[in-house]
C-alpha cells in the first residue's frame, strides 16, 4: 500500500528536488527559492532519497538527513519528504511514474543542478524523463559549460526554453527544459563532508 504523501491538487505545478541531501546545505535552499520564483512553481518537494544508485558510498541514515533538512528549510511552500522510501523506487524515472499515477492532474517539474545535467545520460531512462517531464536545471558554480555540452542538452536542444520564458515550464502538454543562470551558492555536500562537518 502506498504511503500517504504530501497533499497536492490537480492543476498544481510542483517542483521535485531529489537527492541524498548528505548533508543538506544553503545551496539547496538557494536553488529551491530560485526555482519557486523563476519557474513560478506552486510548491517544491525535497525528495530525500534512501540512496543513490550512481554512488558506491551510502549516505547517512535517512532519519538523520530528514531531520537536518527540516531544520534547515522552513518555507510554507516547501515540503521535505521521504516518499521514495515508501514508493520503494530506486530510480528517478520510476519515482516520477509512480507519483504521476498517484497524483493525477498534478504537473511535476524535475529540478536538478547543472552538475547533474552534465551526467544525466548515465541515469536510468534519462531520455524518457526529458521527453515526458519538464526539467528545470539550476546553474552550479563551474558547471554551466559542461551542462550545455552534455548529451542530454544536445539531444533535447530543440526542446529548451530560454530563461526569459522559464515560467512557461510545465504549462501545456509538451515536456520542455530550461537552464537558469544567476547568482550561485558555492555550498557543496561533498565539501562539507570533506571538512568533517558532517561526520
Amino acid at each position: 500500500m502506498f504511503h500517504r504523501g504530501p497533499i497536492a491538487t490537480p492543476g498544481q505545478r510542483i517542483g521535485l528536488l531529489g537527492g541524498s541531501f548528505d548533508p543538506p546545505h544553503g545551496g539547496h535552499v538557494h536553488i529551491t527559492g530560485w526555482a519557486l520564483r523563476n519557474l513560478a512553481l506552486d510548491r517544491v518537494w525535497w525528495l530525500v532519497s534512501p540512496g543513490n544508485p550512481l554512488k558506491a558510498r551510502g549516505p547517512a541514515a535517512i532519519e538523520r538527513r530528514l531531520a537536518a533538512c527540516r531544520a534547515l528549510i522552513r518555507h510554507p511552500r516547501v515540503t521535505v519528504t521521504d516518499i521514495e522510501r515508501h514508493l520503494a523506487t530506486r530510480y528517478t524515472a520510476d519515482t516520477l511514474a509512480r507519483l504521476s499515477a498517484h497524483y493525477p492532474g498534478v504537473r511535476f517539474v524535475w529540478l536538478m543542478g547543472s552538475d547533474s545535467l552534465a551526467g544525466f545520460h548515465r541515469w536510468q531512462r534519462w531520455d524518457w524523463i526529458m521527453a515526458n517531464y519538464p526539467v528545470g536545471v539550476l546553474a552550479r558554480p563551474g558547471e554551466q559549460v559542461r551542462a550545455g555540452l552534455s548529451p542530454a542538452a544536445r539531444r533535447f536542444a530543440r526542446q529548451r526554453l530560454p530563461q526569459s520564458a522559464a515560467t512557461l515550464l510545465g504549462r501545456g502538454g509538451e515536456a520542455r527544459w530550461t537552464l537558469l543562470t544567476g547568482p550561485m551558492s558555492p555550498d557543496s555536500s561533498t565539501a562539507i563532508r570533506a571538512r568533517g562537518d558532517w561526520p
